[in-house]
């Protein structure tokens, strides 16, 4: 039986274009908690991708999956000159 294409796979090619740009990340933390922080895309993986944050003066790493964009747990958005730009991703 042959073997489609991920979903997961196609988001983490889609991504691996935007590594070194900077996004605005907003996680739905549950409990009505959405947590809001820009940072700099550093690297994709297999599973999962990570976040650089530049927060007064400190650096942070945070990872989220790639599912969490499919299911919008996690929405990027790019920064750039005209502002941000949400990125989409679905499962068709």
């Amino acid at each position: 039986m042959p073997r489609g294409r991920n979903v997961l796979t196609d988001i983490r090619e889609a991504l691996d274009g935007f590594v070194g740009y900077r996004v605005m990340v907003k996680a739905n933390r549950g409990r009505r908690k959405v947590v809001e922080r820009e940072g700099t895309l550093e690297r994709t993986y297999a599973s999962h991708f990570v976040i650089l944050l530049d927060e007064d003066k400190q650096y942070r790493r945070v990872s989220y999956s790639y599912a969490d964009l499919l299911t919008d747990i996690v929405e990027l958005s790019l920064c750039g000159q005209a502002g941000l730009q949400k990125l989409q991703f679905t499962a068709s």
